[in-house]
């Protein structure tokens, strides 16, 4: 057994408020999942379509309390255990500590199990989660009962500033959180981890300003569409290309994740990522 997968996020709010968004069911279904019920200290349970395996509640309340919840999650027939805590940062300012049991990586790459979307779902559950907190709109939330893997955002800001914070590596590794090597040219790598990182996908058809499409393999094509408007950008994306009966729902989640991100990075004059701590396990 690995050690439990870790995230270290900064939340906009006090920690009471944070508290409240985390066991308030009407909260819960606004930032997280299509249906939750809470009744502390003996239930906490969420389920729906943006829910992993989540035809019906598989939660158990294990702990709650101090700021504290733990619970097990029956995931592909193994109960996982999940812990959310927080803690105040300042009166403003609440760090959220997230463990998860049973992620092992390969499992996000080779879709051998559900668990391997466990990394990226729980990012964008806490970006949505400090959106709510931030008075945005959520991200789009992954279907799990879908093959249809398309979103829209809208951005603050103008066309151009948003086109070369997709193409830039500085600027892309920055907002993604994780390095991104960029050759932004049909043909060039768009490579995960780097320019020196193994694997690279390929850029397949750009249009500055308008669209960029980069060729994944087998976890499919991806294409972002940019319409400019009023000093604004619709952001359109879309993946398609992939074995409709293994979506790469993982990737999907992931790429949700970081472009709300990319919102805060073009709206907020002193930005800095949520994100403060994460510590994935290889898993063997």
């Amino acid at each position: 057994m690995t050690d439990p997968m870790k995230i270290v996020v900064r939340l906009a709010a006090p920690v009471e408020a944070a508290w409240r968004a985390l066991t308030d069911p009407a909260a819960l279904r606004a930032w997280l999942t299509e249906h939750a019920e809470v009744e502390l200290p003996h239930r906490y349970e969420f389920w729906g379509r943006h829910t992993p395996e989540g035809d019906a509640p598989h939660q158990r309340l294990l702990h709650a309390g101090d700021h504290t919840l733990r619970f097990a999650w029956l995931l592909d027939g193994v109960e996982t255990t999940s812990e959310l805590s927080l803690a105040a940062e300042t009166p403003e300012s609440t760090l959220l500590t997230l463990t998860q049991s049973h992620f092992r990586m390969a499992e996000m790459f080779d879709g051998s199990s559900i668990r391997g979307v466990l990394q990226t779902w729980w990012s964008l559950a806490l970006a949505n989660l400090n959106a709510y907190l931030e008075g945005r709109e959520p991200m789009p939330r992954t279907d799990f009962t879908s093959a249809e893997l398309r979103g829209e955002l809208l951005i603050a800001a103008p066309v151009d500033k948003v086109w070369q914070s997709l193409i830039d590596s500085e600027q892309a590794s920055a907002w993604f959180g994780y390095p991104i090597g960029i050759e932004p040219w049909v043909g060039g790598r768009y490579a995960m981890g780097g320019l020196d990182a193994p694997g690279a996908a390929k850029i397949v058809d750009l249009e500055p300003e308008r669209k960029l499409v980069v060729d994944w393999g087998p976890m499919g094509v991806g294409t972002w569409e940019l319409d400019g408007s009023d000093g604004k950008t619709k952001l359109t994306f879309v993946s398609s290309g992939f074995d409709e009966d293994n979506p790469p729902y993982p990737g999907w989640t992931g790429t949700l994740a970081g472009l709300s991100e990319l919102r805060r990075y073009h709206e907020m004059a002193d930005w800095q990522p949520i994100w403060v701590q994460e510590d994935v396990p290889a898993g063997a």
